[in-house]
């Protein structure tokens, strides 16, 4: 068969491509997904391009008119180090075949607009060439944050690190925050060029697709979840140690990363008891939050939003180092009522006992409104990007 070559007339739907590096846990591209459910559905909904080094993640959760390219996976270390999770390559190089293929899937695909999610340069700069490509292309590009990057001081000193300013100078049209600037303004003291839009979107929480029911629960249940659970642990095993309500199961959800032999720790715990459920990964989350008594998390920004859509009692024990985001996160929402915090040195399974037994008969009771449609504005920011102008004409398909 010959080539199947398009003129450069030929109509197309928006296209846009979603970026997150993914080096640790889940929360990247779990928003970066998020994202793609809100654009999708319709005869207008864009084509859809995530890049991402977590596909199994997204393959389970993508929405229609949305494909994947993905990246060679990366993995960080106890002690702060990156390196390549599967492949046997070093760090430089696992970069540079990372980046390569970046600049491919971006060229040959031409997005309308580019969503980064965090880090303007991509890990490393591994982003470069291919914030390089739209800009050239014609394209618009946006940093997508989150509602808490670090504490003040940290994260001035990361977005210096990272020339964050210079970069949103050079390549990007807007920052979206994905927060509530009332409950924290993670830009807050961080340097933002004039030229470059901000738009702050609300958590993007309300509109998360729940799915179909797949994982097997018996109800009522009160549920875990540790992120991708690689530094989890002490959580997991308070939990499964536990008294559960009277009536209701408990149910873990260790995620991928746990270390082995912490998920057997507490699947032998589970094996001497008959109201104890673990799992290690679960493709309904969004669902089981929505459908639990009560939840106990670390406070990541994704299971914070489910639970908070789903109006359902939250406990966050947050990770406190090296990085203060989930306390910072935690301790703001206390203040508006939406979640009851434990520190970590407080931790043990009589503190999680008493507290899943108070709150499967109650709800939040919030003291002020957090703003929770995040995802419902996000159609609108791209349409602003982009304007009255129809999308760009690709230049060759061979």
């Amino acid at each position: 068969m010959g080539d199947v070559t398009e003129t450069a007339n030929t109509p197309r739907r928006l296209r846009v491509a979603l970026y997150s590096h993914d080096a640790q846990g889940l929360g990247h591209i779990r928003r970066n997904l998020a994202i793609a459910h809100a654009l999708s559905g319709g005869d207008a909904a864009p084509d859809l391009l995530l890049l991402t080094s977590a596909p199994d993640v997204a393959h389970a959760g993508r929405p229609a008119g949305c494909d994947i390219v993905s990246l060679p996976a990366l993995a960080k270390d106890a002690d702060g180090t990156y390196g390549a999770r599967h492949l046997s390559v070093s760090p430089g190089h696992l970069v540079s075949l990372r980046s390569a293929i970046l600049h491919a899937a971006v060229s040959g695909f031409q997005p309308d607009v580019l969503i980064v999610d965090k880090h303007p340069r991509g890990f490393r700069g591994e982003l470069q060439p291919a914030l390089d490509a739209v800009r050239a292309a014609g394209g618009r590009i946006v940093l997508g944050i989150r509602d808490v990057l670090d504490d003040a001081e940290t994260a001035a000193r990361e977005w210096k690190s990272a020339r964050a300013a210079k970069a949103l100078k050079t390549w990007y049209d807007a920052v979206w925050v994905y927060g509530d600037p009332h409950v924290h303004d993670p830009l807050d003291a961080l340097k933002v060029p004039s030229r470059v839009a901000v738009r702050t979107t609300g958590y993007l929480a309300r509109g998360r697709p729940a799915g179909r029911a797949r994982t097997r629960v018996e109800r009522p249940y009160v549920l875990a979840m540790v992120g991708a659970g690689q530094d989890g642990a002490h959580v997991a095993r308070a939990f499964a140690r536990s008294t559960m309500p009277e009536g209701h199961t408990g149910i873990l959800v260790t995620g991928p990363h746990m270390p082995d032999e912490a998920v057997a720790e507490v699947r032998a715990i589970a094996a001497a008891r008959d109201d104890l459920r673990v799992h290690r990964a679960v493709p309904d989350a969004a669902r089981l939050v929505a459908e639990a008594a009560a939840v106990v998390g670390m406070g990541g920004y994704n299971t914070v939003c489910e639970a908070l859509a789903a109006d359902a009692p939250l406990l966050v024990v947050p990770r406190v180092a090296p990085r203060r985001e989930q306390l910072i996160r935690a301790e703001a929402l206390v203040r508006r009522g939406a979640v009851d915090l434990l520190l970590p040195d407080e931790l043990s399974p009589g503190r999680i006992a008493e507290w899943t037994a108070a709150a499967v008969s109650r709800r939040p009771r919030l003291t002020a409104p957090v703003d929770l449609d995040g995802l419902s504005r996000i159609p609108a920011l791209v349409a602003e990007l982009v304007g009255d102008a129809a999308p760009t004409e690709d230049r060759h398909v061979a």
